[in-house]
C-alpha cells in the first residue's frame, strides 16, 4: 500500500469515530435533559465498536491474503461508508 492509501484508510476509522463520537455526545445531551440517562447508552457504543469496527480491522489485516491487494481494501471503504452513513442517518434521526 502506498502512503496516500495508509492515510486514507486512517481518516475512514477517523470518520467513523467522529460520527460515533458527535452521535454519542447528542444521544448523551438528550437523555440528560430527559433524565432517563443510563449505562444502556455506552454499552450501545461499546456494542456498535465490537460489530462495526472492530471487523474493519480484522479486514485491514487480511490484505496480505489478497492476491490483487485491491479487493480487500476497496471492501474495506465501502464498509467503512457504509458505517458513516448509518451514524449520520441516526444523527438526522435524533432530532426528528
Amino acid at each position: 500500500m502506498t502512503n496516500t492509501l495508509d492515510g486514507w484508510i486512517i481518516y475512514t476509522f477517523w470518520g467513523i469515530f467522529g460520527f460515533m463520537l458527535i452521535d454519542f455526545i447528542i444521544a448523551f445531551f438528550k437523555s440528560f435533559w430527559e433524565g432517563s440517562f443510563g449505562p444502556t447508552l455506552v454499552l450501545g457504543y461499546l456494542k456498535d465498536v465490537l460489530y462495526y469496527v472492530l471487523p474493519l480491522t480484522v479486514l485491514l489485516s487480511m490484505t496480505a491474503f489478497d492476491p490483487t491487494g485491491w479487493i480487500i481494501v476497496i471492501f474495506y471503504f465501502l464498509c467503512g461508508l457504509a458505517v458513516m452513513i448509518k451514524y449520520v442517518l441516526d444523527i438526522v434521526k435524533r432530532f426528528q
